[in-house]
């Protein structure tokens, strides 16, 4: 497929929603002259700032409602992650794609792909701040709110790309690939995170949750590489299942003969046929972030970048908004934002992290709670347990974490109806020596458009505090 083959193409972009990936598509196919049909059930109101960006342009608008001709009458319609593959109207569809299934067919640069349920937008950030220092240099795209498309036209060849991916980016290519026949997604390295319960309320099943995941090397080669989680089973039988060669990372010591990176005295090692040999040294990070790092080095290693520019280069690495975010200080009160925390497992260890970095004699303000993905909640006592004071937020989530908690004996604060109240409580109990911590554990939906909403408006009232407040 070429990008001239969209001239005169009649598309429908169906969600237009507000991450950017349906701004950036319709602005795309606007640039190679398509005649583009934006549609999505939210009302005007809800997308104002996603309509704005893309004033000017020669797009129909079908806002709060779809309707069937825009899908049966298109040439093509572009599907937004965010839509259920089962919506009724993709039948009436002669053709899907997504974002990234267009970028993958008109541009043939080579592809570092990540994936996983927790880690993978600290990953992909890592690989990609090194990656650009080096020639041929990178971009970085994909579900972290950048679609590739934003920059397909201006990217030269040979520059590598790196996708972060979702589950539902994963899992719509299958969509395109129904009429294709063909695999989209061929990445030079694959790399899955870790796989923990996540999207539940989307899913049938985990299984169904981890099938999307392995889309990520179904389509690799023999000698490309798949960068496996070892601690994990899920990550060693995607080592049997991938047809490309197997790679891992782990927290501990590797066996011998297998190939990889593995922490050691917090440091990262990078094991291969040939010995050991040292390829960053994270032990200034938390636990969680040492992983994503260790695992960064072990695909930069691939790359055959040399190992004092690995070390360096993600040494240097500043991490990413919204994970473990440390944003403001104040009268001795550490603010940690870490609103992508959507699952209770990330909860659990941004706690710990912050526990085991600064000492159980400091004291750590958490808040947590929100919206339902339908996950367990067992996890939350301990959550709370390594926290000196939990303040909730209100939500479906949280109305099942309360009796949990209670059942436990456990003291907390809240649930609160705005983060605004909730601040106002905790700025009541944070004194010098404190670390006020936004890590969630559940979804944002209701009280905040997405986690990103929820950090930023986190980062604006604690900065308004701060600005007048005496810690």
């Amino acid at each position: 497929m070429d990008a001239a083959d969209l001239y005169g193409c009649r598309v429908t972009v169906m969600g237009l929603g507000l991450h950017g990936g349906g701004i950036e598509t319709a602005r795309f196919l606007c640039r190679h002259g398509a005649s583009v049909t934006v549609t999505d059930t939210r009302p005007e109101s809800d997308l104002l700032s996603s309509i704005e960006k893309l004033a000017g342009l020669p797009i129909r608008y079908v806002l709060g409602s779809h309707e069937e001709s825009d899908f049966s009458g298109a040439d093509m319609v572009v599907k937004n992650p965010a839509v259920p593959r089962s919506a009724a109207l993709l039948e009436k569809a002669k053709r899907i794609e997504t974002d990234i299934s267009l970028f993958l067919k008109i541009f043939p640069n080579p592809v570092i792909a990540i994936t996983g349920s927790k880690g993978k937008s600290t990953t992909a950030s890592a690989i990609h701040h090194v990656l650009r220092d080096h020639p041929p240099g990178s971009r970085l795209g994909g579900n972290i709110t950048v679609s590739p498309l934003t920059f397909a036209d201006q990217l030269p060849p040979g520059v590598t790309v790196v996708l972060e991916l979702s589950s539902f980016q994963l899992g719509d290519l299958s969509l395109v690939e129904a009429t294709d026949e063909t695999a989209l997604l061929k990445p030079d390295v694959a790399v899955i995170t870790n796989i923990l319960p996540d999207h539940q309320n989307y899913y049938r099943s985990m299984n169904d949750y981890i099938d999307d995941k392995k889309m990520i090397f179904r389509g690799q080669r023999a000698g490309q590489h798949t960068v496996c989680n070892f601690d994990q089973s899920e990550g060693r039988r995607f080592a049997e299942e991938t047809p490309a060669q197997p790679v891992f990372f782990s927290s501990a010591e590797l066996p011998a003969g297998r190939t990889g990176g593995f922490m050691l005295d917090g440091s990262g090692w990078y094991q291969d046929e040939a010995g050991r040999r040292r390829i960053l040294g994270p032990s200034d990070h938390a636990p969680t972030t040492r992983s994503n790092l260790l695992t960064a080095g072990v695909v930069l290693s691939l790359r055959a970048l040399p190992a004092e520019s690995v070390d360096e280069g993600l040494r240097g690495f500043p991490g990413v908004e919204h994970r473990m975010e440390c944003f403001a200080e104040r009268g001795g009160v550490q603010f940690v934002n870490d609103s992508a925390a959507t699952i209770p497992e990330a909860a659990l260890a941004a706690v710990q992290g912050i526990v085991a970095r600064r000492g159980v004699a400091d004291r750590l303000l958490l808040i947590t709670g929100g919206t339902d993905k339908e996950l367990a909640f067992d996890l939350f006592p301990q959550i709370a347990r390594a926290a000196s004071e939990t303040f909730l937020l209100a939500g479906s989530a949280t109305e099942k974490i309360v009796p949990i908690l209670k059942r436990e004996g456990i003291v907390f604060h809240g649930p609160y109806d705005t983060l605004a109240g909730c601040l106002d409580a905790v700025f009541d109990r944070a004194a010098a020596g404190a670390t006020v911590l936004l890590s969630p554990g559940c979804a944002s939906f209701g009280m905040f458009q997405n986690e990103f909403d929820r950090g930023r408006q986190f980062k604006r009232l604690v900065s308004e505090r701060i600005g007048s407040a005496d810690l």
